[in-house]
């Protein structure tokens, strides 16, 4: 009952965030009031024990950020320790003539027992112990912190453009990129606040060599000019008395030292520390079973302790045949199983046929006529690990994400995605298609993680050169260990189902208009109905059926999401009576939708940048659409050569400022100018000046002229 009663009450203080005041009050009165020697062997206790606790939770943390409050609990303690040691000097210069227990049990203990009350083995003992925690841990931990810290910062880009990559490719929701981002942040801020409490355990380890000194030379010379003690019992008493302060603050000093080691040394990991290192330490039969060779020989030799070597060589022998028993075990094998997982298309291959088996001879029917999926992903064997839930693939979970993430922002269903095996390709390739036709192709490599150059990095990595297939960047295949270094030189690492997840959502919305037909359109209509039936049943009356599917595959081809369908079928209803051409009634929809359109654009910032044409130039291409020329076929040839590259020169300054890239024209010229750049300036985009809302501001950036 009294344990929980001081446990409520120390969660009331916490909650009443009062913890923190009351801890610096207990600090104070430690440095201010005598402490009787039993007070002071409850503090040494509790430091030790605070220590251990501290080093236990940082070995269990699977990762740094799972205990992220260190670099504080790395202070409090580094205070306590200091308080302990005003309070024990107290004591131990007020009280030492008395004898070694003056000071109390634990600081007898450490001086007397622990080094046989020899003051010259204990100054040895604790000189040592110093030098193991100034000279090699602390200076050790603390370069680590401050080279940790400023890749930390330098790879935030890196993480931000991957976490980004993430959620365009519909593996991630708004959510969870909010919850990387913010760990992307704490990540630095752990990392800078251990560099500064490095600073601590330094300056605490230089402290505590100091205290030794000053305590020896304030004992001695109190001892022997106050209460009369000849000048060796003098020195054996006070320095005995020392020392044992000295050991009790040093042991916790070092554990805490190194706890702050192991928490800057370590990486991310499903495991903690334990797990880790057993597992990439004896991972390979081959590391003990040639340390166990070179201990047996040494062993053989005469002279030395055969009985030690052998027995240890022995061991890490049979050790290393355990675990090539164990990596033995049964696995099914990519090359001879050739399936997938339930839920994607199966197709059968020859060597899954059962040899000997009598093959039943049947006439062709109509149902030999296999239709071609809408949407495939062919991939090579090696790659079906990607796909197979049974051996951790999560390409299937990303592909469903990139499919509910476009439904959401085109407007309309994308359909399924058919994965199926193909022995053809290459054995790390993939092939997606659309209605059949190869739209894009890859290799990758399932063991590595890809890591992109997006254009500026600060070194190199060893790896297998390669492209990323979406974006067309330079990329390096690495192996997983260095995801770390990757990041930290500016590179954006995914793994394998990404790459291919990012390729594929690019080319569904490139080519979003070719995966809507009548049937997409019928449900979006009926869909419409339970809002709006009296537009719906009016509107077949005013534009035809294939005239709305071909104005929504036009604007789904100029990446305008078809979302706001009823503004769209309001539009159509409004502006088929006068006119039954699909280009026409599209341009009356991207009336209606600009502020979508601009949004889509240039965000919510209350200026946008334009391109124009300088006004000789507009009037020679209206002269070109006028003649039939709607896709700049009417134009000549140097002046459509010329116009390309000052719009691309254009556009390629936009980008480089961050800015977009909008080209302004006439409403009559937009369609033209539309076709004429969609393929070469992918990254321009074309208004007609009726397009633009009232109320936004515009800002020639640059006239293009002939």
């Amino acid at each position: 009952m009294a344990q929980q009663s001081a446990m409520l009450s120390l969660q009331q203080i916490t909650r009443a965030g009062l913890g923190v005041p009351v801890l610096m009050v207990i600090l104070l009165a430690m440095m201010v009031l005598p402490l009787p020697p039993m007070m002071l062997d409850v503090l040494f206790t509790f430091n030790i024990s605070l220590a251990m606790v501290v080093i236990l939770a940082g070995v269990y943390a699977k990762k740094p950020l799972d205990f992220a409050v260190f670099p504080t609990v790395l202070l409090l303690a580094t205070l306590l320790r200091l308080a302990l040691n005003v309070a024990s000097t107290r004591v131990v210069l007020l009280d030492g003539h008395t004898g070694t227990d003056a000071a109390g049990k634990v600081i007898h203990a450490f001086g007397d027992f622990v080094v046989g009350g020899n003051y010259t083995v204990g100054f040895v003992v604790f000189i040592i112990l110093v030098i193991i925690n100034f000279v090699v841990v602390t200076k050790g931990a603390g370069r680590i912190s401050e080279v940790s810290a400023r890749f930390t910062l330098d790879a935030m880009p890196g993480k931000q453009m991957a976490i980004d990559a993430d959620l365009n490719a519909g593996i991630i929701d708004q959510e969870e990129a909010k919850r990387r981002r913010e760990e992307v942040v704490r990540e630095a801020d752990f990392y800078g606040a251990m560099d500064g409490a490095s600073k601590f355990v330094r300056g605490d380890a230089i402290a505590g060599i100091l205290i030794l000194f000053i305590n020896i030379i304030g004992g001695v010379a109190i001892g022997t000019m106050q209460h009369d003690m000849a000048a060796g019992d003098a020195m054996r008493t006070y320095t005995l008395l020392t020392i044992g302060d000295g050991l009790v603050a040093q042991i916790p000093s070092l554990i805490l030292s190194t706890a702050a080691a192991l928490m800057v040394t370590r990486v991310s990991s499903s495991q903690d520390m334990g797990g880790q290192i057993l597992q990439q330490l004896f991972e390979d039969p081959r590391t003990l079973a040639i340390t166990g060779s070179v201990i047996g020989f040494i062993g053989l030799i005469p002279g030395m302790p055969n009985f030690a070597f052998l027995t240890l060589a022995s061991g890490c022998g049979a050790a290393a045949w355990w675990i090539a028993q164990r990596k033995r075990a049964p696995k099914v094998e990519a090359e001879r199983q050739r399936e997938l997982p339930p839920g994607s298309d199966q197709k059968q291959l020859p060597q899954q046929k059962k040899e000997g088996a009598p093959v039943e001879a049947k006439d062709l029917s109509w149902d030999d006529v296999v239709p071609v999926d809408t949407i495939g992903l062919e991939v090579g064997y090696k790659l079906i690990p990607l796909v197979d839930r049974a051996q951790g693939g999560q390409l299937m979970t990303r592909i469903k994400g990139v499919r509910k993430k476009l439904t959401q922002e085109l407007g309309f269903l994308i359909p399924a995605v058919h994965i199926r095996d193909n022995l053809e390709l290459p054995p790390n390739g993939y092939r997606i298609t659309l209605m059949g036709v190869t739209v894009g192709e890859a290799q990758i490599y399932v063991d590595r993680e890809m890591a992109i150059n997006p254009g500026k990095v600060y070194g190199k990595l060893e790896g297998i050169p390669g492209k990323d297939p979406a974006f067309g960047l330079d990329a390096v295949w690495i192996e997983g260990a260095q995801r770390d270094q990757a990041q930290a030189l500016g590179y954006t690492v995914v793994d394998a189902s990404t790459v291919v997840a990012t390729h594929l959502s690019d080319i569904l919305q490139k080519n979003a208009h070719k995966l809507l037909g009548r049937e997409e359109v019928q449900h979006l209509l009926e869909n419409l109905g339970k809002s709006a039936p009296k537009l719906v049943e009016e509107l077949p009356e005013s534009v035809p059926p294939a005239t709305i599917l071909r104005v929504l595959q036009n604007l789904l081809s100029e990446n305008i999401p078809i979302r706001d369908l009823r503004t769209i079928a309001e539009t159509l209803a409004e502006r088929g009576g006068k006119s039954q051409d699909a280009a026409s009634l599209t341009a009356a929809v991207r009336v209606a939708l600009g502020r979508l359109i601009i949004q889509k654009i240039n965000g919510l910032a209350p200026e946008l940048p334009v391109l124009v044409l300088d006004p000789e130039l507009e009037r020679i291409l209206q002269d070109a659409v006028e003649t039939g020329g709607d896709g700049g076929a009417g134009l000549e040839p140097g002046l459509a050569e010329k116009l390309q590259r000052s719009l691309g020169e254009a556009t390629a300054r936009q980008e480089t400022l961050g800015q977009a890239a909008v080209l302004l024209v006439s409403a009559p010229l937009r369609q033209m100018m539309a076709r004429f750049t969609r393929y070469s300036i992918p990254g321009l985009s074309v208004l007609a000046y009726n397009e633009v809302p009232d109320d936004k501001q515009l800002r020639v950036v640059a006239s293009i002229g002939k």
